[in-house]
C-alpha cells in the first residue's frame, strides 16, 4: 500500500447553496467531513490543487492525510460531484477512518500481460473487460489502490471470473460474500468483429441443373403442338 495522499483544506462556518456559490466563485471546493466520533465538518479546498490531485488514481481507493488548517484526519474521498459539462469540482464528501473498523471501498481492476494473452496473440480474438471495478471489504491497513488481473493465459471464449482473481492479503471481494451465484465474469476473450460476420454467412445453395435430354423433350413437345395448329382428328 503506498504512503498517504497529503490533502490541505481550511474550515467553513457558511453552509447553503449561496454560500456555496460564492465559494465556487472565488476558486474553492464546498466539502464536507463526516463519520467517526466526530461531528460533521463543513471545509473548502483550492479547486486548482485538488483537480490536480484527482489526477491521480490512487486518490479514490487510498488513505488521505487531510489537513483542516493546524489538524489533520484520516479520511477516504466517498462522494464527489462535478458539474455536468465544465471542467468544475462542485462538492466533495470525505469519510474518517478507524483503523479498526473494515471499510467498503470500490477499486478498479487492471489487466496485465494483455500483450501476451494467448486468446488474442495465438487465437485472433479480442479482449473485453466486462467489469472496470468491483467493491472490496478490508481494514484500512489493507487497503488497495487497485486489483491486477493476469490475462496471458486465457485463450478464445475463455471468461475469467471474481473467484479467479488473486487478492491481497486481508482483503475480500463483496460480491463473494453473497454466494456462488454472485460470481460473475470479469475479463473475456471474444471473437473479433470480422470473425463473427465471416462465421454467419450461411453458404450458396448449390443451383440444381435438370437433365439436358429432359429438357429437350419438353422443347420438342412444346414446337409440336404449336406448329400443326389444331390437333389432327384421325
Amino acid at each position: 500500500m503506498s504512503d498517504n495522499i497529503q490533502l490541505k483544506a481550511e474550515p467553513r462556518a457558511d453552509s447553503g447553496k449561496g454560500a456555496s456559490r460564492r465559494l465556487r466563485r472565488s476558486g474553492l471546493v464546498p466539502a464536507v467531513v463526516y463519520g467517526g466520533d466526530g461531528d460533521p465538518q463543513s471545509i473548502s479546498l483550492t479547486h486548482n490543487a485538488f483537480s490536480h490531485e484527482l489526477e491521480n488514481e490512487a486518490i479514490y481507493t487510498q488513505l488521505i492525510d487531510l489537513h483542516i488548517g493546524k489538524q489533520s484526519e484520516e479520511v477516504i474521498l466517498r462522494d464527489l460531484q462535478r458539474h455536468p459539462y465544465k471542467k468544475l469540482i462542485m462538492h466533495a464528501d470525505f469519510f474518517r477512518v478507524d483503523k479498526k473498523k473494515v471499510l467498503n471501498v470500490v477499486v478498479p481492476i487492471h489487466a496485465i500481460n494483455t500483450e501476451d494473452c494467448i486468446g488474442v496473440k495465438g487465437d485472433g480474438g479480442m479482449l473485453t473487460q466486462l467489469v472496470t471495478e468491483i467493491e472490496v471489504i478490508c481494514l484500512p491497513k489493507y487497503l488497495p489502490e487497485y486489483l491486477e488481473v493476469d490475462v496471458a493465459e486465457l485463450h478464445l471464449g475463455d471468461i475469467l471470473h471474481l473467484s479467479e482473481i488473486e487478492m491481497p492479503e486481508g482483503v475480500e471481494i463483496v460480491a463473494l460474500t453473497h454466494g456462488e451465484e454472485h460470481d460473475t465474469g470479469v475479463i473475456s476473450v471474444v471473437k473479433t468483429r470480422a470473425e463473427e460476420i465471416i462465421d454467419d454467412e450461411a453458404p450458396e445453395a448449390p443451383e440444381v441443373e435438370g437433365e439436358e435430354g429432359e429438357e429437350g423433350e419438353d422443347e420438342t413437345k412444346d414446337s409440336g403442338d404449336s406448329e400443326g395448329g389444331e390437333p389432327k382428328q384421325e
